[in-house]
């Protein structure tokens, strides 16, 4: 049995040199530093999909027996595709042995998870949402993933790329607030000196009716003099 453990100790520990010599794109993954055998990933969503801007936290279990043996696969992260804390049932996983390659390494496994979570293909452990509702969940992961310890722990990096673009929403929120008080501030005051003009503009108007019914008046007795004068 120890035979057993210290061979998936090995190759774990030669996958996680590869995976670091030969990164994911937009996956990030470190073993638990006092048992190799439980993994956490973070994936970064894709560009030009639902889930861009999200970060999505989960984590691989792998048996005493790998590579002959399938991780279990978990989410931890809200995401709108997987159910959260629960086994997934991918080909890659322990749901299914009897398609599992010893030779998928754990990128491998990562890169089959990126690219099943960006499909539509149902799934045990997936569930049902609309790009709507998986925008709002990528939105609302960056603080989520904040209050999850093992995730501060293990990806400091990823912890301070979120810190600051919450930072940078935060100042977006407050100048579009200060833009939106500005703008009513600025409503306000024209309105208020229309009321106050008001009293004006129709003095005017009415001095101007009585200046052109008053040449009008001019205009006809004119006419009406030069008839007679004819």
């Amino acid at each position: 049995m120890n035979r057993v453990a210290n061979s998936a100790t090995a190759r774990l520990k030669q996958d996680y040199v590869r995976l670091k010599k030969d990164p994911i794109p937009y996956v990030v993954a470190e073993p638990v530093p006092s048992n190799i055998l439980e993994w956490h990933y973070v994936v970064k969503g894709p560009e030009k999909t639902p889930y861009e801007g999200g970060y999505y936290h989960g984590k691989l279990v792998f048996p005493g027996e790998f590579p002959f043996q399938p991780p279990s696969i978990y989410m931890i992260t809200p995401n709108g595709r997987f159910s959260v804390n629960t086994r997934l049932c991918l080909s890659i996983s322990d749901f299914h042995p009897d398609t599992w390659n010893p030779a998928w390494s754990v990128s491998t496994i990562l890169t089959g998870l990126l690219s099943f979570m960006i499909e539509k293909s149902p799934t045990t452990g997936s569930i049902k949402t609309s790009d709507f509702e998986k925008k709002q969940f990528a939105e609302k992961s960056l603080e989520f993933n904040l209050k999850d310890k093992m995730f501060c722990e293990l990806f400091p990096e990823t912890v301070e790329i979120i810190k600051a673009e919450l930072k940078h929403r935060k100042e977006l929120e407050i100048q579009a607030k200060s833009q939106n008080t500005a703008s009513e501030v600025s409503s306000l005051i024209r309105n208020q000196l229309q009321r106050d003009q008001s009293p004006l503009h129709s003095a005017l108007h009415n001095l101007i009716v009585i200046i052109g019914f008053a040449v009008f008046a001019y205009t006809v007795k004119y006419v009406l003099w030069s008839v007679t004068m004819e």
